[in-house]
């Protein structure tokens, strides 16, 4: 009975308890039903490479049986060299495998709210922890092969280098695998009102860097092969077996510059360190195009960020005397620019004297 009479209390009080701007808007006693569809969009910002993620499997698994067999015969042999490429091909299955779960997981929570600006980041991250993961594998393989150079031990150098031919053969097929899906991504550039885009800080960064991780994981296990394969035979009919370590070494150090460089490409995304990229000259040529004189338009603040292979984030800060500039206008001088997929634009209007001139180059990034 008691609780019947709180319950009858709260309806007779809740009403007149309400503040205004807790109240569902209305306009008269129609609940305010605008439709929002005009004003949103899918935050799926990057569609996948379904063909590359089939590729890293298939990849995955043939790299992952080769590798047992070349350490397996590289113990066998006691082929320093052949023991490298073996390692060597460790790190690529687990790379190529982190790759194809990146791709699976990018995929699998594309819809999630949760991610900001998309789960196209997963694969950057995946090609970062692989060069990371390189990198030991590199100072291993150094480690190993200098520690030959001073204890030598005997090669069955002929079986060593069967194993490492066939060893070789499996890379090459494997990057025809991954070229053809390669392909699908490559930079065929593009020209935006008379800008160009090559190399350097173009948009040559098109590519899968997921994919291209994988793939020259593959190129790089190949290289390393042909340097066991030149070190057995200079070993065996030349009776250098110092050769075996030292392209031990040499392997290492490629291994570990390729490294450095996955590293750099995917952490500079990862980062969002990429305000000197062309696009961002772009951006700044068309929001100077608002400025007149020196009560113009001025930009004060703006970020330009990669959502996805090819796709760009922006958020422009405008200061401006012009009662007519809108947010609508900005993006739709943005829109010839098709890599910028989410663009934000806020205006600030002055009201006191001229704008003081603030080059764009100075906004922060």
């Amino acid at each position: 009975m008691r609780e019947r009479a709180f319950c009858a209390f709260l309806r007779r009080i809740r009403p007149s308890n309400i503040s205004d701007d807790r109240r569902p808007h209305r306009r008269g006693n129609i609940m305010h039903t605008q439709d929002l569809s005009a004003w949103t969009h899918s935050h799926v910002f990057d569609t996948g490479n379904h063909a590359a993620e089939r590729g890293t499997r298939l990849v995955m698994l043939i790299t992952a049986i080769t590798m047992v067999v070349e350490i397996a015969a590289g113990l066998w042999f006691n082929s320093m060299a052949l023991l490298a490429d073996g390692w060597h091909m460790s790190s690529h299955a687990l790379a190529i495998g982190l790759s194809a779960f990146a791709y699976a997981a990018a995929r699998r929570y594309a819809g999630d709210a949760r991610f900001a600006f998309g789960t196209w980041k997963i694969e950057v991250l995946a090609g970062f922890a692989s060069a990371i993961f390189l990198l030991g594998i590199a100072a291993l393989m150094a480690g190993a092969s200098v520690e030959r150079l001073f204890a030598p031990q005997a090669i069955h150098y002929k079986e060593a280098m069967a194993v490492t031919a066939i060893g070789l053969l499996v890379n090459l097929g494997c990057a025809l695998i991954l070229g053809g899906a390669h392909h699908h991504g490559h930079d065929h550039g593009h020209d935006h009102h008379g800008h160009s885009h090559g190399d350097g800080h173009g948009h040559s960064h098109h590519h899968d860097i997921n994919l291209r991780a994988a793939y020259l994981h593959v190129l790089a296990d190949a290289a390393t092969s042909v340097l066991a394969l030149l070190a057995l035979a200079g070993g065996w009919w030349l009776g250098w077996g110092w050769l075996d370590p030292v392209m031990g070494i040499v392997g290492a150090v490629l291994v570990g510059r390729w490294a450095f460089g996955l590293l750099r490409q995917s952490g500079t995304v990862l980062l969002d360190r990429e305000m000197d990229h062309a696009v961002v000259e772009e951006v700044r040529e068309v929001l100077a195009g608002f400025g007149h004189g020196e009560d113009g338009t001025r930009v004060t603040d703006l970020h330009v960020w990669r959502v996805g292979k090819q796709q760009f984030a922006c958020i422009a800060c405008l200061v401006t005397h012009d009662a007519q500039l809108t947010p609508q206008r900005v993006r739709q001088a943005l829109s010839v620019h098709e890599e910028l997929v989410h663009v934000t634009v806020e205006i600030s209007h002055c009201d006191h004297g001229p704008i003081a001139a603030h080059p764009a180059r100075h906004a922060h990034g």
